[in-house]
C-alpha cells in the first residue's frame, strides 16, 4: 500500500504535504510546533489536519506491520498461495487482513478440528465436489471409513464432516462479507426492558431502529443499559436469506449430499458465523460511537477553554452546598487567595442573617467585582441567595454560573494538595470556580480532560482514545494561546509543545533559583532542555520580563533577526509576497511575524466573546410560550444544543431549531460558551424540561 496516496486520498491535501509533514513528524517535531512554524512545509495545515495525518499514519503503519506478520505466519504454516498473497497486498484494513488469516490462525479446540483430527477432512471434500446418489455415499464411507485409525460409525463420520463443512463456512471471506453487508443493508438493533423499571431509558423499553440509522448517543446509551442490567439488546438480520444465499454456493444439483451440506450451512451460520458477526457489529457500533462521541468532545472542549479571561478582577467563588454549608474564597487579579470563609444560607441551617454579613464583608473588604456560583449540588438556591443580596444590598456585583466538573477532583489532587496545603480541599473548590472564570484554560489544565463534563457519555468510551484526543485539544489550545513562563503552573507548561512533566518541574525550580526568567535564551540553562526542545517549545514560551520585545510574541527565535528588520516599519503599507521573496523567508511566516509585530503580546481569547454576567434569577414558573432570552451554550450533542438561561436546568435547542435552513451537525451553528437568543417554545413543569428555539418566529 502507498501510504502517502492513501492518508492524501483520505484527507483531501497532496501527496507532497504528506510526504513532507511525514518527514516532521518522524523528526520528533510536536504537531503545535510544525502547524506554527512550518506552514510552508506542510502546506499550511492546521492542527487538526496534523492530528488526523498523524492518527492516520500511526493507523496505516500498524496496518503494515500486521500485513508483513500475517505474511510470515502464512509462510511458516505453508499455506501461503499466491491468491492469499496478493489479497493481502490489497487488504486496506486490519479486519481484512484477519479475515485472510483466519482459517489458519491458532483456535482453541473445536468441534472442527476433532473431526479434522479423525481424519474427516476428505469425507468433507467428497460432500462437496459433485453431485452424488445416496448410493455413492453408502459406497464412499464403506472404502472410507475402514482406512482411519479410529473407528467411527457412518453416522458419526458425516456428523463430522459437517462440522469440518461449517467451520469451512464460517472462515470464508465471502460468507463473511454477504452477513456484513446483509447488516448494514437490512440489519435491525432491537431492545426491551428485562424488568418492569425502565429508569432512564423509557425510550428504548420498545426499540428497534435499522442499524446503519442508529446515532451515536443511541448506540452508547443501548450499550450502557445493557451493562446496567436494565435492557436487553437484539441483533436482527436476515437470517433465511443469508442462509439460502450461502448454500447456494455449496449445494450441488441433485445431489444426496445436499442434506448434509444444507445441515451443516445452518449449523455453521447459528452456532459460528452469526455469533461471531454480531460481535464484529457491535464492536463496529461501539468504535464508529465512540469516534463520533470524542469528536463532539473534542469539538465541545476547544471553545470551553478558549473562553476569554476575566482581567483586573477580584472574584468570588462560591461552592455551593447544603449541610456542610458554601464555601466562598475570594482571589485577587493575580488569581491569589485572599481570603475564605464558610456560610450557611442553604437547607438545613439556613443562617440568612449570617451568610449576608460573611458576603458583604468579603465584597466590601477587597473590592469584588464578580461571583462565580458552581453548578453543583444547591447552586439552584445559592444563586437565588446571591441574587437576592445583590438585590437588597445595593452593591455593584454580577454574577454567573460556572461548570464545576472535575473541581472536587482537583481539590483532592496531589497537585490541589501542593497549592494549599494548609487549606480544607473543599475551600481548594471554591478557589478552582473563582479561576476557572478568571482564567479558564490556566486552571483546567490542572485536570483530566475528561473530567471537564463538555459532553454526553464521556464515561462510555474508550477512555485512552478520548484522553489522547481532548489532551491534544488541550495541547493545541495552551499553545495557540502562549505561556508566561514566569506565573505558569506545572500543569500549563507541561502541555506546552516539548516540554514534559519533568522539564515543566525543572522550569519552575530554575525560575526560583534565579528569581525569575528576563530572556528565552535562560530557558536553555534549565536541566533537560536541549537545542531539540528549545526550538520546539521557545515560541510558545512568553517573557514580559525580557528587554527583548519578541520574547514576548509568538515570534519564534530562529525568526528574530527578520523579525526586528521590520520592528520599526508600517507594516501596512508593505506585501507580505513581495517582502517575503526579499527577506528569503516564507510568506506564511512573514505574514505570522507581521500579525505579532502589529499586536505584540496579543491574546487570541481576547476576541472571542465573553461571559454572560446576571443580576437577576429566572424559574421555571416565569417562563412564558414566545418569550425571548439570551443564555450561554453548555453543552453542543448530536441532536442539539443545551443552553443556560439561568434556570435551574438547561433548555434544549433541538437540532431542527438551530437555524431556519436544515442543520446537519450542531457544531456548524453553535458552539460551547456561545451567548445566544433563544425563544421559548414549549415548557413541561413537571419534568423541569424547557424546549428553545433559535429559528425567526414566522419559522416555528
Amino acid at each position: 500500500m502507498d501510504i502517502y496516496k492513501q492518508i492524501a486520498k483520505e484527507l483531501g491535501i497532496s501527496q507532497k504535504q504528506v510526504a513532507d509533514t511525514i518527514v516532521l513528524l518522524d523528526e520528533g517535531n510536536t504537531i503545535p510546533f510544525i502547524s506554527r512554524y512550518r506552514k510552508e512545509v506542510t502546506g499550511d495545515l492546521s492542527d487538526t489536519q496534523l492530528r488526523d495525518l498523524d492518527a492516520r499514519l500511526t493507523y496505516l503503519r500498524s496496518l503494515e506491520e500486521r500485513r508483513d506478520d500475517v505474511l510470515r505466519l502464512m509462510e511458516e504454516l505453508g499455506v501461503l498461495t499466491e491468491e492469499h498473497r496478493l489479497a493481502l497486498e490489497k487488504a486496506t484494513s486490519l479486519q481484512a487482513i484477519e479475515d485472510i488469516y483466519r482459517p489458519y490462525r491458532p483456535k482453541k479446540r473445536t468441534r472442527g478440528m476433532v473431526a479434522r483430527e479423525k481424519g474427516l477432512k476428505p469425507l468433507a471434500e467428497f460432500l462437496l465436489a459433485a453431485p452424488v446418489s445416496e448410493q455413492e455415499i453408502e459406497a464412499y464411507l464403506a472404502e472410507f471409513l475402514p482406512t482411519l485409525e479410529t473407528e467411527l460409525a457412518a453416522e458419526e463420520a458425516l456428523f463430522g464432516a459437517q462440522d469440518i463443512i461449517a467451520e469451512d463456512m464460517s472462515d470464508d471471506i465471502k460468507n463473511r462479507k454477504l452477513i456484513r453487508d446483509d447488516a448494514v443493508r437490512r440489519g435491525v438493533m432491537e431492545s426491551s426492558l428485562k424488568g418492569e423499571d425502565a429508569g432512564n431509558y423509557s425510550m428504548y423499553a420498545e426499540f428497534s431502529e435499522k442499524i446503519r440509522n442508529l446515532k451515536a448517543h443511541n448506540i452508547l446509551a443501548l450499550f450502557r443499559g445493557e451493562k446496567e442490567d436494565v435492557l436487553r439488546l437484539k441483533i436482527v438480520l436476515s437470517d433465511d436469506y443469508n442462509v439460502e444465499s450461502i448454500a447456494r454456493g455449496y449445494l450441488q444439483k441433485d445431489s444426496a449430499a445436499n442434506v448434509y451440506i444444507q445441515e451443516a450451512v445452518e449449523d455453521g451460520y447459528k452456532r459460528l458465523l452469526l455469533p461471531s458477526i454480531e460481535t464484529e457489529i457491535r464492536n463496529a457500533l461501539k468504535e464508529m460511537a465512540d469516534e463520533e462521541s470524542i469528536k463532539v468532545f473534542s469539538t465541545n472542549l476547544e471553545p470551553y477553554l478558549m473562553q476569554p479571561p476575566l482581567k483586573d478582577s477580584v472574584v468570588l467563588g462560591w461552592d455551593p452546598g447544603y449541610r456542610t454549608g458554601c464555601k466562598l474564597a475570594v482571589i485577587n487579579e493575580l488569581g491569589e487567595v485572599l481570603d475564605h470563609a464558610t456560610v450557611f444560607p442553604t437547607k438545613p441551617r439556613e443562617d440568612i442573617d449570617g451568610s449576608i454579613r460573611v458576603l458583604r464583608s468579603l465584597i466590601r473588604g477587597y473590592g469584588v467585582h464578580v461571583i462565580a456560583i458552581g453548578n453543583g449540588t444547591a447552586s439552584r438556591e445559592s444563586e437565588q441567595f446571591v441574587v437576592d443580596f445583590i438585590r437588597n444590598e445595593g452593591v455593584n456585583v454580577q454574577y454567573t454560573i460556572v461548570n464545576e466538573s472535575g473541581a472536587s477532583i482537583y481539590s483532592a489532587s496531589p497537585l490541589g494538595n501542593e497549592e494549599f496545603p494548609n487549606l480544607d480541599v473543599t475551600v481548594r473548590g471554591a478557589i478552582s470556580i473563582a479561576r476557572r472564570l478568571q482564567d479558564p484554560l490556566a486552571e483546567l489544565v490542572k485536570i483530566e480532560p475528561k473530567h471537564i463534563g463538555v459532553g454526553q457519555y464521556q464515561h462510555d468510551v474508550n477512555q485512552k482514545q478520548l484522553s489522547s484526543a481532548l489532551e491534544g485539544v488541550v495541547e493545541n489550545c495552551v499553545n495557540r494561546v502562549g505561556v508566561n513562563v514566569n506565573q505558569a503552573s506545572r500543569s500549563l507548561l507541561s502541555y506546552v509543545s516539548g516540554i514534559t512533566p519533568s522539564i515543566a518541574k525543572n522550569i519552575l525550580a530554575h525560575k526560583d533559583q534565579i528569581g525569575g526568567f528576563t530572556s528565552r535564551k535562560e530557558i536553555l540553562d534549565v536541566k533537560g532542555v536541549g537545542p531539540k526542545t528549545f526550538e520546539q517549545c521557545a515560541g510558545f514560551l512568553r517573557i514580559p520580563e525580557s528587554s527583548d520585545p519578541l520574547d514576548n510574541t509568538a515570534v519564534h527565535p530562529e525568526s528574530y533577526e527578520i523579525a526586528r528588520e521590520y520592528m520599526n516599519q508600517d507594516l501596512r503599507r508593505l506585501d507580505v509576497k513581495k517582502e517575503a521573496s526579499l527577506a528569503g523567508v516564507g510568506e506564511l511566516t512573514l505574514k505570522d511575524i507581521f500579525e505579532e509585530l502589529s499586536k505584540p503580546g496579543r491574546d487570541p481569547r481576547d476576541e472571542l466573546p465573553g461571559v454572560l454576567f446576571r443580576k437577576d434569577v429566572l424559574s421555571i414558573d416565569d417562563l412564558e410560550i414566545g418569550m425571548e432570552l439570551q443564555g450561554t451554550v453548555r453543552n453542543v450533542v448530536a441532536f442539539g444544543a443545551f443552553v443556560d438561561i439561568g434556570i435551574k436546568n438547561d433548555g434544549l435547542v433541538h437540532i431542527s431549531q438551530l437555524a431556519d435552513r436544515y442543520v446537519k451537525d450542531p457544531s456548524e451553528v453553535v458552539k460551547v460558551s456561545d451567548i445566544v437568543k433563544v425563544r421559548i417554545i414549549g415548557v413541561d413543569k413537571e419534568r423541569g424540561k424547557v424546549s428553545l428555539s433559535m429559528r425567526s418566529p414566522s419559522r416555528n
